[in-house]
């Protein structure tokens, strides 16, 4: 039996608006990007995204490693400065600007200087109140920035920005380290104004990071930007929840970094109010998740060494927290990545993935949805599976059923063939109950190998 006659095992239907893999920069923004010198190749390395009338309200997700880089920490203190209520974690921006080939982690009071340095150089020439600039870095862990080059490429960059798509797109290029490609999404969806009139916004997002990815942020970087016209508290109630089902929910290689950083801007709050009904709220997170969901699988498929991005889609579970952990723990197993490399239709790799799938921690149950208290009693422990109701497909085979006594025959070279493809979908139900999730992963190849065995040589 296929998915094709087994509609329990089909794919998991997707409510979300349409994605165009373009850069289209919302009102109220301007963009560059340009080669400062930061990185030894001369590639792009320097961008710089400012708000043009106003501040924008911001939301952000930062990793939760104890040696969070100096953008980070900075970052945070700018945000809480601009609105203490936000706790670090919504605010007020005026700009945001990304170096690319130095981390400036690990760095000590000199790297923090020097972010504050770089913030001070975005306020001299964008305008921009030093306070509301949001800061993301990417790179080697323990360099430091070269302030100068950065100064003086932000000297050239300002004058150059442009309101248009491809000053976006020069932003996204500029953004990148080891990606092989830029990752651009864009969704438009229809948004009561607070008068009850639709109005049709845009969330366009841009992002880094093919490596050193893994939950709780998941390692990279990404700027979300919308002109909905929504207050720093609700850009940060959508942000955490799609963070939680998207970008939570990928995974390259089980290590997390130290500059991981999602921003959501908002550059209407002041000129158009969005409703803050539920309906209207609803909307703009589908936007928002769409765009989250397609950079987040973007990711996947472009990290290192990558031949093939694995999808896994869990329903059937007890409630989505334990969907979502299952399919977590499905992507993130170094041997189901290593099967899926070697077109294995390896099902004992997966079942045993998901019978050690563990809840995620509290701040990000409590993001997703759940009762703080509730997300403090369910963090880590075990989500529910009764091997007796699992089911399992690969790339369109099912080849477990356990309320059928277990292993099903199936055609493994049809399976095989079905797996050499650029995307490997997993699919699993586990009979319990309406629960769903879904997560994001890639083959772990030696290309992946080489490449991170060479990475300061």
């Amino acid at each position: 039996m296929t998915l094709a006659t087994d509609p329990l095992l089909a794919p998991v239907p997707s409510s979300l608006p349409p994605v165009e893999r373009v850069a289209r920069l919302p009102a109220g923004f301007k963009a560059g990007g340009l080669t400062a010198g930061i990185k030894a190749s001369g590639r792009p390395d320097l961008a710089l995204i400012v708000v043009t009338q106003g501040p924008a309200a911001a939301a952000a997700v930062f990793t939760p490693n104890r040696f969070a880089a100096a953008p980070v920490r900075l970052s945070e203190a700018n945000l809480l400065a601009t609105m203490p209520d936000g706790r670090g974690r919504w605010g007020w921006a005026e700009a945001v600007v990304s170096t690319s080939g130095s981390a400036n982690a690990a760095t000590g009071a000199a790297g923090d200087a020097d972010q504050a340095e770089i913030g001070r150089a975005v306020a001299g020439v964008s305008g921009a109140i030093e306070r509301r600039v949001l800061h993301l870095s990417t790179g080697l862990i323990g360099t430091r920035l070269p302030v100068e080059r950065v100064r003086a490429g932000l000297e050239r960059l300002a004058p150059a920005l442009a309101s248009t798509d491809e000053g976006l797109l020069a932003a996204a290029e500029a953004l990148r380290t080891t990606d092989s490609v830029t990752k651009v999404a864009t969704a438009q969806v229809e948004v009561a104004d607070s008068t009850g009139r639709p109005r049709t916004v845009t969330v366009s997002g841009i992002a880094k990071g093919v490596g050193m990815i893994h939950p709780r942020m998941a390692t990279m970087l990404s700027v979300l930007l919308t002109d909905a016209g929504a207050p720093p508290a609700i850009l940060a109630m959508i942000l955490g929840r799609v963070a939680a089902r998207t970008w939570n929910q990928l995974s390259v290689d089980g290590d997390t970094s130290t500059n991981d950083t999602v921003f959501l801007l908002d550059s209407a709050t002041r000129t158009a109010v969005m409703s803050l009904e539920p309906e209207a709220i609803a909307a703009l997170e589908r936007g928002v998740e769409a765009v989250a969901r397609d950079l987040a699988r973007q990711q996947a498929a472009d990290g290192e060494g990558a031949s093939s991005l694995i999808s896994c889609q869990v329903s059937g579970a007890a409630d989505d927290a334990d969907a979502r952990a299952v399919a977590r723990a499905v992507v993130s197993s170094s041997l189901v990545k290593a099967a899926v490399h070697g077109r294995d239709p390896n099902w004992g790799r997966i079942a045993s993935a998901a019978g050690n799938a563990t809840l995620a921690d509290s701040a990000v149950l409590t993001a997703s949805g759940l009762d703080p208290d509730e997300a403090a009693r369910r963090s880590g422990s075990p989500a529910r599976l009764d091997p007796a109701g699992l089911r399992i497909a690969i790339a369109g085979h099912l080849v477990y059923d356990g309320s059928a006594g277990g292993p099903v025959p199936f055609e493994r070279a049809a399976a095989r063939s079905a797996m050499d493809a650029p995307e490997t979908l997993i699919r699993l139900d586990l009979g319990l109950g309406d629960g769903t999730g879904e997560a994001f992963g890639c083959d772990l190849t030696e290309a992946y190998v080489r490449e991170n065995s060479e990475y300061t040589t």
